[in-house]
This record gives structure tokens, C-alpha cells and sequence, in this order.
């Protein structure tokens, strides 16, 4: 039977001041779990069978959960990597648009994703569990994007997308550079949007129909992601 203590350490670990206190975040299911110990995350509580019925996150619970080390990266990335190609998140709220958006820099082989400072923390259990085990292979920073992008040299791409950008299709996109995604409800803020110097648009289809006023920030990442991607390696990607 899991302890008083380990439960209520467990417990604490679902709001992001419990987690900066202990230095911890919970995952939970075999694939989550087995990626982060997989990757090298130090593992600190492991809990399985019955047991994790009494501390669980899950309305099903999965039959294991893992309590990690919240990490220190080696890697210094205070800023996006010259040859690389990264993510920017601008205040996204929604854990489940962040767990997914991390799934979607696996798939897309982008190591890197730097969050505005009120961007959800990404080690809240939805989020971890969202990111079905991405979040063993994908870093996450927060720190000021305004910050950020004014420390970048004049000629580095900077991307976002945006109402009257360019069409994605029609655009020439470059291998490395940063791609700023916007709030779900607000899309990027003015102060942000004013540094960005590659303007993109997703079109609707056929032009001039009536649509959504736009898409989820996921699946705009997505789109967005897929097509640099198809730029670079062609269509095997």
C-alpha cells in the first residue's frame, strides 16, 4: 500500500507550485513512462498495480506511474541554434494544444520549443501525458520571447503566421529559422508580431469560401511543420 507521505508528495505534484518546489512532474502509462527512463530521466517514485488508483491524474488509469526529475538540459540553447529549426509559443493556454504541439516536434525531428513565461508549464500531468512520450526527446524553455528574438541577428528567419502573410505554398521557406505560433484565442501579440520578418498565411480551400475564422494551434503548427519539412527532404518525409 503506497504511504501517506509518497501519496501526498504525488498529489502536490499536479500544480506547477508543487512541482518548482520539488523538482518533479509525474508521468504516467508504459509508453510515457518507459520513454522518459528511455531518454536518461532520473526517476524518483515509481508506482504500479493497484496503487495507482490512489494517485492517479487519469480519469482511466494506466497501470503505472513514474514521478521524474524535473531536467537540466546540457545542452545551452538560451537561443535558437543558427542551423536549426525551432518553435516559439506565445502564450499558449490549452495543456492538450501544448502536449500535442510537442508530439508534433518529434514527428518533425525540431528539438527545441521556447515558451513565453505564461505559456502552461509543460510539465503539468496533462501536458506530459498529452505529449505521449515526446516530451523525453523535445526541450522546452521559458523566458521572454521579445528578449529572445531581439538577440538574433537581423538576417535570421524569423516566421509566424498571420492573417495578411504570405501563402505558406507560395512562400520560400528556409531550413533554419524560428516559428512563432500564437495564443488560441489572440493569435500572436503586436509587440511579438512587429519582430517577425517572414509573414505566413494558411490558406482555405477553395479561395473565398467561407471558413472558420482559423485553426486550432496545433494543427496550424502542424501544417506549418509539414511543410518546411516537405521543403527540405522532399516528399519523404
Amino acid at each position: 500500500m503506497i504511504s501517506k507521505n509518497k501519496t501526498k508528495l504525488i498529489r502536490s505534484l499536479e500544480t506547477k507550485k508543487g512541482r518548482e518546489k520539488a523538482g518533479l512532474f509525474v508521468a504516467e502509462g508504459p509508453k510515457v513512462v518507459g520513454d522518459l527512463k528511455a531518454a536518461g530521466f532520473q526517476l524518483r517514485e515509481l508506482v504500479t498495480d493497484d496503487d495507482v488508483r490512489h494517485v492517479s491524474f487519469l480519469q482511466h488509469p494506466q497501470g503505472i506511474l513514474g514521478v521524474f526529475e524535473i531536467p537540466e538540459y546540457k545542452v545551452d540553447r538560451s537561443v535558437p541554434d543558427a542551423g536549426s529549426l525551432s518553435l516559439a509559443l506565445d502564450d499558449v493556454q490549452d495543456p492538450g494544444n501544448l502536449g500535442t504541439i510537442i508530439r508534433i516536434a518529434d514527428w518533425f525531428g525540431i528539438e527545441d520549443i521556447y515558451c513565453s513565461l505564461h505559456t502552461v508549464d509543460c510539465w503539468s500531468p496533462k501536458v506530459v501525458q498529452a505529449t505521449m512520450g515526446s516530451i523525453a526527446r523535445v526541450r522546452v524553455h521559458y523566458q521572454p520571447l521579445v528578449e529572445l528574438i531581439k538577440q538574433l541577428p537581423e538576417s535570421f528567419p524569423v516566421y509566424g503566421t498571420v492573417l495578411d502573410g504570405t501563402n505558406i505554398y507560395d512562400e520560400k521557406l528556409s531550413e533554419n529559422g524560428l516559428i512563432v505560433m500564437g495564443n488560441e484565442g489572440n493569435g500572436i501579440s503586436e509587440e511579438i508580431k512587429s519582430l517577425i520578418n517572414r509573414r505566413l498565411l494558411i490558406p482555405n480551400y477553395p479561395a473565398g469560401r467561407k471558413t472558420g475564422d482559423s485553426l486550432n494551434v496545433a494543427v496550424a503548427t502542424a501544417v506549418v511543420c509539414a511543410e518546411f519539412r516537405r521543403r527540405k527532404y522532399g516528399t519523404n518525409i
